[in-house]
């Protein structure tokens, strides 16, 4: 209920989510400062894949690349964002962000090892007022069709445990920001990586939660 009125929103302020034929549509973020926001190529694709055929959730398999500062961003309900280095919002691009948040857009960002840094000082830009919050296991997020106790450890890197944290307003999850799992590495192409089918079975099962809790909230 909560995601049709969020459209609402956005269609009473010009813009339209593409539901053609009943499908969602979903995009990648290209963003400025030289980070590889390219990464990951074949992660949504197979995460689309894996909800299409194993929940029925009618989602368009094309997934464009989208600039952080362009109108086109509001034709997305869920964005994905992901990188290994640095991160850089201008002005303008922070307010589109916080704009395309604010009338119901959802963004997941996967730190791809090495964008922590950088992510978080951007994030400030968008809303300044609103802390990331680590999100408790309880969180409905983990508990859609799937039940984890928090994020799945897909890579190691510093050994650190995975950390799900969030931006909330007016008690909506509208920002998920995903560290110390590289969950969008457990979605790529088996040979990429070489994870193990298990590693792989929780990425992308964790991700269709992800996907569910954007939609249904």
């Amino acid at each position: 209920m909560k995601h049709l009125l969020s459209l609402l929103i956005f269609l009473a302020m010009g813009y339209s989510y593409s539901l053609a034929q009943g499908s969602y549509k979903l995009a990648v973020l290209k963003y400025n400062g030289g980070g590889d926001y390219y990464a990951n190529p074949t992660a949504l694709p197979n995460l689309i894949r894996f909800c299409n055929t194993n929940l029925s959730m009618g989602i368009s398999k094309d997934v464009p690349y989208v600039e952080v500062g362009s109108p086109d961003l509001f034709q997305y309900p869920f964005v994905h964002m992901t990188g290994h280095g640095n991160v850089v919002f201008s002005s303008s691009e922070a307010e589109n962000l916080r704009t395309y948040l604010l009338g119901g857009g959802f963004l997941h960002i996967d730190d791809n090892y090495g964008m922590d840094e950088f992510i978080r000082v951007e994030l400030k830009k968008v809303f300044p007022n609103n802390e990331l919050v680590e999100l408790p296991y309880t969180h409905e997020v983990f508990h859609q069709k799937f039940d984890f106790n928090g994020l799945p450890k897909i890579h190691e890197h510093d050994g650190k445990r995975p950390q799900a944290f969030g931006i909330i307003v007016d008690g909506r999850l509208i920002c998920l920001y995903t560290y110390e799992t590289d969950i969008s590495d457990g979605w790529e192409n088996q040979e990429v990586h070489n994870d193990s089918r298990e590693k792989r079975d929780q990425a992308l099962r964790m991700g269709a939660n992800i996907l569910m809790y954007a939609f249904m909230q």
